[in-house]
């Protein structure tokens, strides 16, 4: 009897360790949480969001459609991807686009201890900073994983943590453009977040090729049902 009580207190330490990791896949989990998974209410656009970058190859190549569209995006970065190529960093903002932090080694938040996860980010905020000069405002976890606790040390932190409504899949060995675009924009509405990636270090190598030939249905689409594209804003 007390082994089962014990394995019971066990597993519910578990569960509550880990609830918050389930935000991207179980609705209504992240709201209740207070993650931010969509725009403000009574938002008229549309977030896009790349995650993993700066890319020698990719980033510009989603630089140049969005320019071409006229939209604008938010691209969670690496600290270390930042570290090795600070330009293209420099390059998003001067675009118009804005900056915020995603890690700087890009490890599972499940796996780490609060002060394991702000070293991490303390150090990609410095390089991220240092290299666009535009104040870092949003976390978004590696994986879309929070633990409970490292929830809560984001929020000490002054940062705000954002997920996404939408994602496109893109990190996949299976995507397609094709596919990347209807998951993306099928039944998008207003004040949704899109969730894309513009490297491919962390996922299926080459990922970022079917990534950027997808980007251009999806802004058409979103341009299509009269939406417009918006950064992510406090």
């Amino acid at each position: 009897m007390i082994r089962a009580l014990l394995g019971a207190a066990a597993g519910a330490g578990t569960a509550l360790h880990a609830g918050p990791a389930l935000a991207p896949v179980v609705p209504g989990l992240g709201e209740a949480l207070g993650i931010e998974m969509r725009l403000p209410e009574g938002s008229e656009g549309v977030a896009l969001t790349f995650d993993d970058g700066p890319h020698p190859q990719g980033t510009p190549a989603v630089l140049e459609t969005l320019r071409e569209h006229g939209a604008v995006a938010t691209f969670f970065l690496a600290g270390e991807q930042v570290q090795r190529r600070p330009a293209l960093a420099a390059e998003i903002v001067a675009a118009g686009h804005r900056v915020e932090l995603h890690c700087h080694r890009h490890r599972n938040l499940l796996r780490l201890t609060p002060r394991e996860l702000l070293e991490d980010a303390e150090r990609a905020r410095a390089a991220i900073e240092e290299a666009s000069g535009q104040a870092i405002a949003d976390y978004r976890p590696p994986y879309g994983i929070f633990s409970a606790a490292t929830l809560r040390a984001v929020r000490a932190r002054g940062w705000r943590p954002v997920l996404w409504s939408r994602w496109g899949r893109d990190w996949t060995r299976r995507a397609t453009p094709e596919s990347i675009a209807r998951r993306s924009s099928a039944g998008v509405r207003a004040g949704d977040v899109l969730l894309l990636h513009d490297a491919d270090y962390y996922s299926a190598r080459g990922s970022w090729v079917r990534t950027a030939a997808a980007l251009p249905p999806i802004l058409a689409e979103l341009e299509s049902r009269g939406l417009r594209t918006a950064a992510l804003r406090r």
